[in-house]
């Protein structure tokens, strides 16, 4: 063991599958783990931003495969777990990023959105979920799965009832399968990020009313994409070793604000 506890935060060794990963949160923590030293699977639907972002991984120095993935085919899950298999071995560490919103009030959302929104949100992580533990377990190695939730799951507003249900579905799901699979060895987390500037919001915190709202913020201010890579690393790495179940906000304390 080494005497230098930062250590503990790498990931040498192991193998990332991060969904979601062609921009945003999950650009950016495929970045981070990789620069722990994990190689990253980096999963979505948009080929050429996975090729590109690999090839600035590996010029970095780094071990990064683009696979191409929609998150809500339940039935070419597999397939990319193979592809990511043959490459790096099993995947350690599980990152469930992929996600999506359409605000919208209660009486206006439709089934569309409503499907459209718990296939990726809850169904989609659910079942990468339970194809990576199979394999874990198949193989009996330890194991990291992270669902990236939101401080809507620990609070809502209006206009977000589809939304917040989806997340607040996946924190239940975190929840139950941290006790399942714990004698295992493996061990399920989520974040709940706050507000953080992405493709999907980008235009609205660019608009008055977005800033305003910002202002009300705790912090007074959207979050660094950056800053959600070392609240990654813990419950990634050995550092967090004996962090089960736990639903981490990284929202500047916003989710205390929300009832």
């Amino acid at each position: 063991m080494s005497d230098d506890p930062t250590q503990s935060f790498r990931l040498d060794g192991r193998t990332a599958f991060i969904t979601g990963a062609s921009s945003g949160i999950g650009a950016t923590l495929a970045r981070g783990l990789a620069a722990a030293g994990a190689r990253v699977a980096l999963v979505a639907r948009r080929l050429d931003r996975i090729q590109a972002l690999a090839a600035e991984i590996e010029s970095a120095g780094g071990a990064a495969l683009p696979v191409q993935l929609d998150v809500t085919d339940r039935v070419a899950i597999p397939a990319a777990f193979d592809a990511v298999q043959r490459r790096f071995g099993v995947v350690d560490v599980v990152v469930n990023n992929a996600g999506m919103a359409e605000p919208m009030l209660f009486l206006k959302t439709d089934e569309g959105a409503l499907e459209r929104t718990m296939a990726t949100n809850f169904s989609a992580p659910w079942h990468i979920a339970a194809e990576a533990a199979r394999r874990l377990i198949t193989a009996g190695r330890p194991g990291s799965i992270i669902n990236v939730a939101s401080v809507l799951a620990l609070g809502t507003a209006p206009g977000y009832s589809a939304y917040s249900a989806s997340k607040g579905a996946l924190v239940q799901m975190t929840r139950a399968l941290a006790l399942e699979f714990v004698r295992h060895r493996i061990r399920v987390n989520a974040l709940a990020p706050g507000w953080f500037v992405s493709e999907m919001n980008a235009e609205y915190f660019a608009s008055e009313k977005g800033k305003a709202y910002v202002q009300r913020m705790p912090p007074g201010r959207t979050g660094e994409l950056t800053e959600l890579i070392g609240p990654t690393l813990l419950l990634a790495s050995e550092a967090g070793s004996y962090v089960n179940g736990v639903v981490l906000p990284v929202d500047g304390a916003h989710h205390a604000t929300l009832v």
